[in-house]
């Protein structure tokens, strides 16, 4: 670990800030998973599968992003896999961009919107039940997402925030967003 963190410090002494930060996280429920396992068990059951699925589908993500150019030319990368306390992989990704992404172009690539059930309700129907963890809020009030940081405030556009983290676009019912 302490070589990957070398590694990038001299990414960023040699290119800057990296343009973006993803999160990469392994679903127990892929088919390339759950077809593998014998009856009763589940993915933590079978940490080999779980893995080497995970490798093929980052290399895969990594291919996607830097060969068909999502986010434009990618001038360098790197990813680190950690395993959560659950059993499963997730990655850090870090990408330096040949162009670097302007504030006034973050909404058109990052959104933390949950996208309109009608428009799109496959896109709905992933988001709902894979990003979202809960319940907290109001159903539960206790859930270690209740912190000083979340749940985020709303906000028109997205606005970098003076510690580091931006506070991404989520608009209320009056600027055009939606209320669940």
């Amino acid at each position: 670990m302490h070589e990957y963190a070398q590694d990038a410090m001299t990414y960023v002494r040699n290119y800057g800030r990296p343009d973006l930060f993803i999160t990469f996280t392994c679903n127990p429920k892929w088919p390339e998973i759950t077809n593998l396992l014998l009856s009763g068990q589940t993915s933590s059951d079978r940490p080999d599968i779980t893995a080497r699925v995970f490798k093929q589908k980052i290399t895969v993500l990594m291919d996607y992003i830097v060969k068909q150019k999502v986010f434009g030319a990618v001038r360098c990368w790197m990813y680190s896999v950690e395993w959560q306390k659950r059993g499963l992989p997730h990655a850090h990704i870090l990408l330096w961009m040949f162009d670097k992404i302007r504030p006034d172009h973050i909404d058109s690539i990052i959104s933390a919107e949950i996208p309109d059930k009608q428009t799109d309700p496959e896109l709905h129907s992933i988001v709902t039940t894979s990003m979202i963890h809960g319940p907290c809020g109001v159903h539960n009030p206790e859930s270690v997402c209740m912190n000083a940081r979340f749940p985020r405030p709303l906000t028109a556009e997205t606005i970098s925030g003076n510690d580091g983290y931006p506070l991404y676009r989520r608009r209320s019912p009056d600027d055009n967003g939606k209320s669940n």
